[in-house]
C-alpha cells in the first residue's frame, strides 16, 4: 500500500473514531433515567476511573505500540472503543460504568499509535504534513459529531440514547479501517531502519542537544529489534530514553515549555472533563433545552483556528514566551472563574469557548517549540514525558479534589480550584519572564562592559609600543 493510501485509511479511521454525538451529552445521559445516576456517583466516583486509568496505562502503551509496530494498537484501540459504547448503551450501574471509563482510559492511551503510525510510512520530509492532515480531520470528526448530536437533538428531537446508538455504529465503521493498513518493518525505537536517528535536519539547537554523543541511538537501532531477547531489548531502550531524558530537559527553553505543557495540560482535562456537569447545574437537562453540542463544536473549530493562526502571529516566543504564557494563563484562569462564579449558561458556554482556544493555541506553539530543536525519537519521548507529568499532576487533583476518597468536593468548588490552579500558573510564569528578562539585561551590561574594555585596551596599545620603541 502507497503511503498516500495509508494517510487516507488512517484519516478515515480518525474521522470515524471521533465522530460522536453522544459525547457532548454524557452527563446528562447518565443521569438521566437511561442511567439513572447520581451527580455524585458521576462526577466523584465514575469520571476519575478514566484519570486513573490513563495514567496507569500511558506508558505501557507507549512502550507496546513501538514494539508491536502500532498496528496491533491501533486495533485495540478500535476494539476498546467499540466496548466502551456498547457498554454505555448496555450496561447498568455505577460498576459497570467505571469498567466503561477504564476501556475509554485504553482507547485514550492508545491514541499514540494513531499520531505515530504514520511516522513509519512517510519520509521525515512530510512529517510536519501528515501531522496536519490527521490532527485536522480528528477535529474535524470531532466538531462534526457534536454538531450532529446538537442537530438531532434539537431539531430531530431524538432520545439521547439514540445518539449512543449513533456514536457507537460510528466506531465500529472505525473499527475496520485499520486492518487494512499495513504492518510497518520500521518504529521509532525498538525497529529502526539505518540512519533513523539522524531523520531531521539538524538546527542549532538540536546540534546542541546531540553533541554529546552519537552512540545513544546506536544501542538499539541497526536494522531491527536489539540483539537479544525482548527483556534486553527493553533494556537498551529504557536507557537510551533515559540517557535522552537527561540531555532533553537540560534545555531551560525546552524545560520550560514542557512545564506549561504538563501543567496547563492537567488543568486542561479537568476542566473540560467536568464542565458538563457545571452546566447541567446551571441549566438542568430535565427542565431545559441544552446546547452542549454547539459549543463543543464552536470550540472545537475555533481551537483549530487558533491552532492554524500560531504562524502567522508576529511574536518572537524565544524572547516573550515566558510572559506570553503567563498573559494568556490568567485569562484562561479568568475563563474558569468565569464559569464557577457568574451563574449564567450562555457566559459560561462563552467563557468555555475561549478557555479552549487559547489552550489549543499555546499547546500548539508549546509543541512548535520543543519539536523544533529534537529529532522524532526525542519528540515522541519528550512529549510522553509531557502528556505523563500531566497525568500524574491530574490523578493528583482528582484524588484531592474529585474523588469521594478524597475531599470529594461540588463541582462548583472544583472550578474555583481549578481556576485558582491557573492563576498560579500564571504567577509561575510571570517570576520565570522577570527572571528572564533581567537575565537578559545582566547579560547585555556584561557585553557592553567588555566591549568597552576592548576599546580601551585597542586605544591604548600603540601607545604602550611608541613607548617601548623609545
Amino acid at each position: 500500500m502507497h503511503a498516500l493510501d495509508q494517510t487516507l485509511v488512517l484519516c478515515a479511521y480518525g474521522f470515524f473514531s471521533n465522530l460522536r454525538p453522544s459525547e457532548p451529552f454524557l452527563t446528562a445521559y447518565l443521569m438521566g433515567p437511561d442511567k439513572n445516576l447520581t451527580e455524585t456517583q458521576v462526577v466523584n466516583e465514575i469520571y476519575p476511573v478514566w484519570t486513573y486509568s490513563y495514567l496507569v496505562l500511558l506508558f505501557p502503551i507507549f512502550l507496546a505500540t513501538d514494539y508491536l509496530r502500532y498496528k496491533p494498537v491501533l486495533i485495540l484501540q478500535a476494539t476498546s472503543l467499540v466496548v466502551t459504547y456498547v457498554m454505555l448503551l448496555r450496561a447498568q450501574g455505577m460498576r459497570a460504568m467505571q469498567l466503561l471509563e477504564f476501556f475509554f482510559g485504553l482507547a485514550t492511551a492508545s491514541d499514540v499509535a494513531y499520531y505515530s503510525y504514520i511516522y513509519s510510512v512517510v519520509e521525515p520530509a512530510h512529517y510536519q504534513r501528515v501531522t496536519g492532515y490527521c490532527r485536522s480531520i480528528a477535529l474535524f470528526g470531532s466538531a462534526a459529531g457534536s454538531l450532529t448530536g446538537q442537530l438531532l437533538l434539537s431539531v430531530a428531537k431524538v432520545q439521547l440514547v439514540h445518539l449512543v446508538i449513533i456514536t457507537l455504529a460510528m466506531a465500529a465503521v472505525a473499527s475496520v479501517a485499520p486492518w487494512f493498513l499495513p504492518m510497518p518493518k520500521r518504529s521509532l525505537f525498538f525497529h529502526q531502519s539505518p540512519g533513523a536517528a539522524a531523520e531531521k535536519p539538524r538546527s542549532s539547537s538540536t546540534a546542541l542537544l546531540e553533541k554529546a554523543d552519537s552512540q545513544d541511538v546506536s544501542a538499539v537501532s541497526g536494522s531491527g529489534l536489539p540483539t537479544g531477547s525482548w527483556s534486553s531489548g527493553l533494556v537498551g531502550v529504557l536507557r537510551v530514553l533515559f540517557d535522552d531524558f537527561l540531555k532533553c530537559y537540560r534545555c531551560r527553553s525546552l524545560l520550560a515549555w514542557s512545564l506549561w505543557w504538563a501543567l496547563a495540560t492537567c488543568g486542561y482535562f479537568q476542566v473540560i472533563n467536568y464542565a458538563q456537569a457545571l452546566w447541567e447545574n446551571i441549566r438542568p437537562s430535565q427542565d431545559y433545552e441544552i446546547y452542549n453540542g454547539y459549543v463543543e463544536t464552536l470550540s472545537t473549530l475555533l481551537g483549530a483556528l487558533a491552532a492554524l493562526l500560531v504562524g502567522h502571529l508576529p511574536v518572537c516566543w524565544s524572547l516573550w514566551g515566558e510572559l506570553a504564557l503567563c498573559v494568556l494563563s490568567l485569562l484562561m484562569a479568568l475563563c474558569v472563574f468565569a464559569m464557577d462564579t457568574l451563574g449564567n449558561i450562555w457566559l459560561c458556554y462563552s467563557s468555555y469557548v475561549l478557555f479552549r482556544a487559547i489552550y489549543m493555541l499555546l499547546i500548539t506553539v508549546a509543541t512548535y517549540q520543543v519539536a523544533a530543536s529534537l529529532n522524532m525519537q526525542r519528540y515522541a519521548l519528550v512529549f510522553g514525558v509531557n502528556t505523563f507529568m500531566a497525568l500524574l499532576l491530574q490523578t493528583l487533583l482528582t484524588v484531592v479534589v474529585v474523588d469521594s476518597a478524597g475531599l470529594g468536593l461540588d463541582v462548583f468548588t472544583q472550578f474555583l480550584i481549578y481556576g485558582g490552579y491557573f492563576a498560579v500558573i500564571s504567577v509561575v510564569f510571570l517570576l520565570a519572564g522577570l527572571c528572564k528578562v533581567a537575565s537578559r539585561r545582566r547579560s547585555k551590561q556584561q557585553q557592553e562592559v567588555l566591549a568597552i574594555r576592548r576599546v580601551e585596551t585597542e586605544s591604548s596599545s600603540p601607545a604602550m609600543s611608541t613607548e617601548v620603541l623609545e
